[in-house]
């Protein structure tokens, strides 16, 4: 049986802080892998106030059972005040098995 899988979406202010984020969090197998992107830019309210900034957003691909310690370290290792991590179910349907499969195998339960 396949572990259910979990993508966690995360933005950080850069690149190097995607970088350190995403090794410790496979490192520690808490993810299979994190895919980090190109930087985007963002706009947001923040204390009323609309703001325009840069962000490196990740793609955090762990497990259900993963998920919480995988966000709980996201938030110890990010430097904003409300970072987003917004954990998004993977359907077994339609997607490939396998891949499902090394993602379990991969992450520590």
């Amino acid at each position: 049986m396949t572990a259910q899988a979990v993508f966690l979406y995360v933005t950080t202010p850069n690149s190097e802080t995607a970088a350190r984020i995403g090794r410790a969090l496979v490192e520690e197998k808490l993810a299979a892998c994190v895919n980090i992107h190109a930087e985007m830019r963002s706009v947001y309210e923040w204390n009323g106030e609309i703001e325009f900034g840069l962000e490196t957003p990740l793609i955090v691909k762990t497990t259900a059972a993963q998920a919480d310690a995988a966000r709980d370290r996201v938030l110890a290792l990010h430097p904003d005040d409300v970072p987003c991590v917004a954990a998004l179910p993977v359907s077994a349907s339609g997607s490939n098995a396998a891949f499902l499969q090394w993602i379990g195998e991969t992450t520590s339960a």
